[in-house]
């Protein structure tokens, strides 16, 4: 009876939901990744004083931000 169970769940039907699942390119996780520790970067650099750094932390956030349009 238990097979029965798991076997009812497993069918095309039942994981339709997961085919609509968009996937995304490793280069794009790549730039995102980038963006984030050049943004945390510049966020430490600004904490520590260091404003000068700090701004082009950001610079270098948006220029590989507009990889990820």
């Amino acid at each position: 009876m238990f097979r029965e169970t798991v076997a009812a769940k497993l069918t095309p039907r039942a994981d339709r939901g997961i085919r609509n699942n968009h996937v995304m390119a490793i280069n794009r996780i790549a730039w995102l990744v980038t963006v984030l520790v050049a943004l945390l970067t510049a966020v430490l650099l600004l904490l520590s004083g260091y404003t000068g750094y700090a701004g082009l932390g950001v610079a270098v956030a948006i220029s590989a931000a507009i990889n990820l349009l």
